[in-house]
């Protein structure tokens, strides 16, 4: 069987959601409905282990995933951020050093703790 063509995707607008954890940093292209365009996270671009989540790993992965997604025609991209990781600085020097891109907004989503498990009881003395 032959494998199926790409479809033709043009978006001028999206969304850049960038995940990071204490491990590893994915990033997501969406367009505006939410459907996603481009994506990956740093083993892609040849990161392994403890070097996954530095943020010369996250400039490298954003280039790459900006250039995949000038070839749909992208222009502006809103940011949204999720999660405690060290990329965000990494994240802003790969937009700014493509220069080709417009930021339309800088989102913070990390969820907030709250309630959690009942702690232990305090020891007898």
């Amino acid at each position: 069987m032959a494998k199926a063509k790409k479809k033709d995707i043009k978006i001028s607008t999206g969304i850049l959601h960038v995940m990071t954890s204490e491990n590893n940093t994915i990033l997501t292209l969406t367009n505006e409905k939410g459907d996603k365009v481009v994506g990956g996270g740093t083993g892609l671009v040849g990161y392994k282990g403890a070097k996954q989540n530095t943020p010369y790993a996250a400039e490298v992965l954003t280039k790459h995933i900006i250039k995949q997604a000038e070839g749909y025609g992208l222009k502006d991209v809103g940011i949204v951020f999720r999660g405690p990781g060290m990329a965000r600085d990494g994240v802003f020097k790969g937009i700014n050093e493509i220069g080709t891109i417009n930021i339309l907004y800088i989102r913070e989503d990390t969820g907030i703790q709250f309630g959690g498990c009942k702690g232990y009881r305090p020891k007898r003395m």
